[in-house]
């Protein structure tokens, strides 16, 4: 079955080959990045930075070839860059939350990209309940924080209230309770 008229097909291409990325993910991918949307567009009422859920092309070498990504979330500030769906700027921030088909990727060839293109932070989401934070340091990224949620307020390690804020945007926070709000079923 062909597309309908306007509708897009989402896929990536990296080093010129291209990954289709239907079927889309499950429901809990689009609440988490949506609960991560809602808190960052707060923060940045007032701003000249944008952020983009899954509907933007970050295109990171347009010098070099049309390779592109999709990412889950992403600040960009810097709107010269800004043509159509895509944008060929260095993001201030990027996530990638995890599905089944994309977690590979997104921990190894995806963040690669964003390390070499200068993306100051990159957040890795599991819709299961855990956060990967890394920062750009001299060129390279470091895993600054690990969260694993653990939300009964019984258990030892209880940290939904665990805030987090962005670096490059230190008053945007959330905390990891806000990032899972509504996931389980």
């Amino acid at each position: 079955m062909g597309l309908a008229e306007g509708e897009r097909r989402k896929d990536e291409k990296m080093n010129g080959v291209v990954y289709d990325m239907s079927p889309a993910p499950g429901y809990q991918h689009m609440i988490v990045n949506g609960n991560i949307y809602s808190a960052v567009k707060q923060g940045l009422k007032n701003s000249v930075c944008l952020v983009s859920m899954e509907n933007l092309d970050f295109k990171y070498h347009p010098e070099i070839n049309d390779d592109y990504l999709c990412p889950d979330l992403m600040i960009i500030c810097d709107r010269k860059y800004l043509k159509g769906g895509a944008y060929s700027g260095i993001p201030k921030f990027v996530v990638e939350t995890l599905s089944p088909s994309t977690a590979k990727r997104d921990k190894t060839e995806k963040k690669e990209i964003y390390e070499k293109a200068g993306v100051e932070e990159y957040w890795i989401v599991s819709p299961q309940g855990s956060v990967e934070i890394y920062y750009l340091k001299n060129g390279g990224y470091v895993l600054q924080e690990s969260y694993m949620l653990q939300d009964d307020p019984e258990v030892e390690y209880y940290n939904a209230e665990t805030l987090i804020s962005l670096r490059g945007f230190p008053h945007i926070k959330m905390t990891l309770g806000e990032i899972f709000e509504g996931v389980e079923s």
